[in-house]
């Protein structure tokens, strides 16, 4: 059984989609459609590993859920601007830092992130795996770790 925010999500795309077939040539299918002709999947994208622990304090970090799952759980630090209002609340997001955006595993946060770079947001970035994944390669010190069992690799 669909969940309501998902129904309402798939009418509301419903109903966004048919102005866009009758004229495939818009702005908006335009910019869509040059984002996705130059951009690379790796540069929208970053792993917790690729952060090392001193950066953090330097990114804004962006917990694109719920309220409630905010306040349940997030990334210390973390704002919590939910996923479906980031265009809304874009003037609270510089362009001139680096931004990660993260929700539970990385699919809300990468409509947020696509949408905020469909804008001209070229500092942003999705958290792969989101808090989930972030969480078990390790927080923080997900760098740290990924960086010592490569010693450990290239020892044996």
């Amino acid at each position: 059984m669909m969940k309501k925010p998902l129904l309402a999500a798939c009418a509301v795309l419903s109903l966004l989609a048919a102005p866009l077939q009758a004229d495939d040539r818009s702005a908006l299918a335009e910019a869509m459609e040059a984002y996705l002709d130059f951009t690379e999947y790796g540069s929208s994208v970053i792993l917790p590993e690729q952060i090392p622990a001193e950066d953090w304090p330097n990114i804004l970090v962006i917990d694109a859920r719920d309220a409630a799952q905010f306040e349940a759980d997030h990334i210390p630090g973390a704002t919590n601007i939910e996923w479906r209002e980031v265009v809304a609340r874009r003037d609270e997001i510089p362009r001139d830092q680096p931004v990660i955006i993260y929700c539970n595993t990385g699919s809300l946060s990468a409509q947020a992130g696509f949408a905020l770079r469909l804008l001209g947001w070229d500092n942003v970035r999705i958290l792969q795996d989101g808090l989930v994944g972030w969480k078990a390669k390790g927080g923080f010190e997900a760098n740290q770790r990924a960086i010592e069992a490569a010693e450990e690799a290239g020892a044996s």
